[in-house]
């Protein structure tokens, strides 16, 4: 395939496509500019041209993976869905998921990344923000991250495959909040059926 037959931002799109392919089979370290130059069908400096680097690259994956983690929780009805909604987007983009909590990876000082961050960030925080006190919400913003991404990062490694089996992960992920949270201590403004994040 000529790098001709590429337009408006065809080229770009074609060369992320093939990265994440590969770090979904590989892992990020196998990336290189040159073998997805190959896979794309383009000339070797192409890819350099959109993404000036491999870290470059790995940028505008986390930056895209940012932007849709906030697209996906800000459809999220309650808490407790937010966080399904975060173990979905894990399942559904593992190339992303693998490379926006290595900030090794890529640039972290990258406006676009910061901004994309920000808006997953928020809407991470929104759930929180409406069922807890202020002086609480950090904590239980940590706690509720922590329980999601969990889960997310075992389901993900395939150390979760034996006790979930063949049920959907996103049910048994609701399951499991439903038990963590059950027990609130007496006063607690917490739902009992919420995950906190």
């Amino acid at each position: 395939m000529s790098e001709r037959t590429y337009h408006h931002g065809d080229l770009r799109r074609a060369v992320l496509t093939a990265a994440l392919d590969v770090i979904r089979t590989e892992g990020p370290s196998a990336l290189s500019l040159r073998d997805l130059a190959r896979r794309a069908g383009v000339s070797h400096a192409a890819p350099a041209h959109h993404f000036k680097d491999r870290s470059g690259l790995l940028t505008a994956i986390a930056t895209e993976g940012y932007d849709l983690l906030a697209a996906s929780l800000a459809d999220a009805p309650d808490l407790r869905e937010r966080g399904v909604h975060y173990v979905r987007f894990a399942v559904e983009h593992p190339a992303h998921f693998q490379v926006m909590f290595q900030p090794d990876l890529y640039r972290p000082d990258d406006p676009e990344l910061l901004a994309a961050k920000a808006r997953a960030t928020e809407e991470l925080r929104a759930g929180v923000a409406d069922r807890t006190p202020a002086e609480d919400a950090g904590l239980m913003g940590i706690a509720a991250w922590s329980i999601a991404h969990g889960f997310a990062t075992l389901l993900l490694s395939h150390n979760l495959d034996r006790p979930v089996g063949d049920r959907d992960p996103e049910e048994v992920f609701r399951a499991l909040t439903g038990v963590t949270f059950r027990t609130q201590p007496a006063g607690s403004k917490v739902g009992d059926d919420t995950m906190q994040e």
